[in-house]
């Protein structure tokens, strides 16, 4: 049985939570019951695939029976299904998971058909119900005991907490099970197919791993053909490398380190081993540019300058290093590096963010940044580890986390209906086309004294009522902005303002002033001239609810300067008298405030600013990664700072743990130079970015992420948007080290504009360039292959949750 362990040495170099290990790809799912009146078996899945996976946890894994269909099936049992689908649990639908532990008792065999049968207990069942899953009888001997075998490794290493490596064969003895009775057989002829496993998501592929080893040739010429079910495989083509690209000529050298190298398949949503020993090499190659060359004894893999989008990620759990690679017709890869030990890992860390680094500022790493925000640096770019949290309590957390959802998403989910802008038109008869002008919908507004929402589109804004049933009604249309003296213009910017009764406008032509738009009479009324030299490049409210009250003066930043406005004041409305302005560029770039009024300032050059109030020296400084800060927001309370860059988000905790200042938060006392916060870079996995960017073809770019909001509400989660994904980071998640922290949903267009619903996390507001939707965050899915891959449809009526909506469903402008 063992003689396959070196080959379970490289399928548990995979690094991530959640990506298989080693599979099964085609078999069925029993449930045996010997001795119960329920009846001897019961065919729980006919057609189903055998997984075992990682978890978040060092060392625990998962044994995971996923169900599988053939094409159509899945709408077939969905229609036959009705009520009785809908009552089954969303784990006994399509997937069933198990924790690897001895108390399973896993074991396998043959049975009469020579047939592989795993068998594990039931532990929620009777004594002596077992789960059989029978493999199909084109699966190979070794496939089917290398299974076994790493099976057995997960169970030693959950048990001794130590890698399997330094078992012996009498160890993993242990766990074999072999005087446990025979394993009964099962009886799939009189066994029912249960309609309540049926599951609505779409055929799967069971494309295998391609697990290579080149101490076991025969385990290397595994092929789809020789494992598959002939009947209802879809083959297809596992990832192939792109020809890399030739490298420059290289100056100075910043490491060169020995690894092994791993390509994500798109097909299978894994890693597959490439080469087992290759040098990742980063050099510099002219004027601050530096370049990342991956080269095998045999061949050049791969070359990729040295750059933000290539969305680096270190994990030293795993000895891993994650990254994105693009070719030069913009198709992306996502690859990994896998160390063979933690210094390794750290001198290769050094060398790529030295580069990255420097590449961004301009500057040597040396000199210019100190050794505690090096260390700020390299921290946000390392994979947050997970808290020593037992497993079975995180499972029981998140299953209530998720019936808590279900339960909301219940109480919201009505359909979202909406209008078309003329409310006179004849639903047949809207027209879906784009404004003659070429206008698309561009920025968002959401209030909250009457709950409405404000959509900029070109000159015009549209204003839509959010009911009690959570959909979105078409209110008015306010037509032609203009300036008092008559000038149209597009507003560049919006703030509600006064108690959402009016709302704060700036025009890109005139940088020096803004508008004042009475809501209630749809027209601009007010011009405030700020200051002849110093112009508005942000403004925000003068603390967290600011807008909610009749509060008028509310904050402004120019690229270098920081000062409060007054329209109250005759002439400027600049208060000289708290400005803050600095000799030196600095880039301003985003503002927010909280409930007590404390401001967080951020920049293009990634640096991050804590004031208690204005004019004064920023409290805290904390260093800049080098990627431009695009928006920022703050909880209430001042703990949580949110900033957003193209490619990630960062989450700092501005509450001071230890030291005289223990308690107080970085925006009250300054942080200790040696006890800078570590940030939590918020990013999608290098995978994930693959795959979004290879279905949509474009590079990310995150909108500004925000917390929800409302007064006496704590902040739960998190959205942004990239593309077409909305993407939501569940706070307790993040903070709890979890390693699927983010949902994520599909539009068929990009995603201009989002935020939550005010008082609420559980519903969203989404501008697209030509429709506004209200959706229910419960719709919003894990990402996995086939969520990232869902049909970017038109809108269209479905009586599936989290369903793209109807033209009823969605509120499309022209206004």
């Amino acid at each position: 049985m063992f003689a396959l362990k070196s080959l379970s040495s490289y399928l548990f170099g995979n690094s991530s939570k959640g990506e298989s290990i080693v599979e099964l790809p085609a078999g069925a799912l029993f449930l045996v019951r010997p001795d119960s009146i329920k009846g001897y078996s019961e065919l729980l899945y006919k057609d189903a695939a055998a997984y075992i996976r990682r978890t978040g946890q060092e060392f625990q894994y998962q044994l995971v029976i996923q169900r599988a269909y053939e094409e159509g099936e899945a709408e077939l049992l969905e229609e036959e299904g009705g009520e009785d689908e809908a009552e089954a649990g969303p784990g006994d639908k399509d997937e069933k998971t198990f924790l690897l532990d001895e108390e399973l008792h896993f074991r396998a065999s043959l049975n009469e058909e020579g047939q592989t049968v795993l068998a594990w207990r039931d532990l929620s069942g009777d004594e002596g119900d077992l789960f059989e899953f029978i493999a199909d009888a084109s699966a190979r001997p070794e496939a089917a005991a290398s299974f076994t075998l790493v099976a057995v490794q997960c169970q030693y290493e959950r048990k001794y907490r130590q890698s399997h490596q330094q078992a012996t064969e009498q160890d993993l003895q242990e766990f074999t099970f072999e005087d446990e009775p025979p394993i009964p057989q099962a009886s799939p002829i009189s066994s029912p197919v249960r309609s309540q496993t049926a599951s609505p998501s779409p055929p799967i592929s069971r494309t295998p791993k391609n697990a290579r080893d080149s101490s076991d040739p025969d385990m290397a010429r595994l092929s789809a053909k020789e494992t598959a079910t002939p009947s209802k495989q879809i083959v297809q083509a596992p990832t192939q490398a792109p020809v890399s690209r030739k490298a420059p000529e290289s100056r100075e050298g910043l490491t060169n380190e020995e690894a092994e190298l791993h390509l994500f398949d798109f097909q299978s949503g894994t890693f597959i081993l490439q080469d087992q020993a290759v040098q990742a090499a980063v050099f510099e190659v002219g004027s601050w540019k530096y370049w990342l060359q991956i080269t095998g004894d045999k061949k050049q893999w791969l070359g990729q300058e040295v750059v933000p989008d290539i969305n680096p990620v270190f994990n030293f759990e795993y000895l891993s290093f994650i990254f994105n690679h693009y070719t030069e017709d913009g198709s992306a890869y996502s690859w990994l590096l896998k160390f063979k030990d933690r210094e390794t890992e750290e001198r290769f860390q050094e060398g790529l963010m030295q580069a990255l680094w420097e590449h961004l500022h301009q500057a040597k790493w040396q000199k210019a940044i100190k050794d505690a925000e090096r260390d700020y640096v390299l921290d946000a770019f390392n994979d947050l580890v997970l808290e020593d949290n037992a497993d079975d309590e995180r499972e029981r957390e998140a299953a209530e986390e998720d019936e808590e959802d279900e339960e909301n998403y219940e109480d919201a989910h009505t359909g979202q209906r909406g209008e078309d802008y003329d409310s006179d038109e004849d639903e047949d008869e809207v027209d879906l086309g784009r404004d003659e002008d070429g206008n698309v919908n561009s920025q968002l507004a959401v209030g909250a004294r009457h709950d409405r929402s404000f959509v900029v589109r070109g000159d015009k804004i549209g204003v839509f009522k959010h009911t009690p049933d959570n959909q979105l009604e078409f209110s008015t249309s306010i037509n032609k902005i203009a300036t008092p003296k008559g000038k149209v213009f597009a507003p560049k910017k919006v703030m509600l303002h006064a108690s959402d009764r009016d709302m704060v406008l700036q025009s890109e032509h005139d940088p020096n002033s803004l508008y004042r738009m009475d809501l209630e009479y749809g027209k601009v009324v007010d011009e405030w001239k700020v200051h002849d030299d110093i112009p508005v490049h942000v403004y925000a409210p003068e603390n967290k609810f600011a807008q909610q009250t009749d509060e008028q003066t509310f904050l402004g930043l120019s690229k270098n300067a920081l000062y409060r406005i007054d329209p109250r004041l005759a002439g400027n409305k600049l208060v000289d008298s708290e400005l803050k302005q600095y000799t030196s560029k600095n880039e301003f770039s985003a503002a927010a405030t909280t409930e007590q009024g404390y401001i967080a300032v951020a920049s293009n050059k990634g640096d991050i600013r804590m004031f208690d109030r204005l004019g004064i020296n920023a409290k805290t400084a904390l260093p800049a990664l080098g990627d431009p800060i695009v928006g920022l927001d703050v909880s209430a309370d001042g703990r949580w700072v949110l900033a957003t860059t193209r490619t990630y988000l960062l989450l700092i905790d501005s509450l001071q743990k230890e030291g005289k200042n223990q308690g107080k938060l970085g925006f009250e006392k300054a942080f200790a130079k040696d006890s800078k916060p570590q940030p939590r870079r918020l990013a999608l996995t290098p995978s994930h970015v693959a795959q979004f960017q290879h279905e949509t073809k474009q590079p990310l770019s995150f909108t500004t992420a925000r917390f929800n909001i409302g007064e006496g509400k704590e902040e739960t989660t998190i959205i942004s948007a990239t593309g077409p994904f909305i993407v939501t980071w569940s706070l307790k998640k993040v903070l709890q080290g979890r390693k699927d922290p983010y949902s994520i949903k599909r539009y068929s267009e990009e995603v201009k504009a989002d935020n939550f619903r005010w008082g609420s996390d559980k519903n969203i507001v989404v501008a697209l360039p030509n429709e506004v939707d209200m959706v229910a965050r419960r719709a919003l899915q894990r990402p996995t292959r086939e969520s990232i891959m869902a049909p970017p449809a038109t809108p269209r009526r479905s009586k599936g949750r989290g369903s793209y909506l109807s033209k009823n469903d969605i509120v499309n402008s022209p206004y």
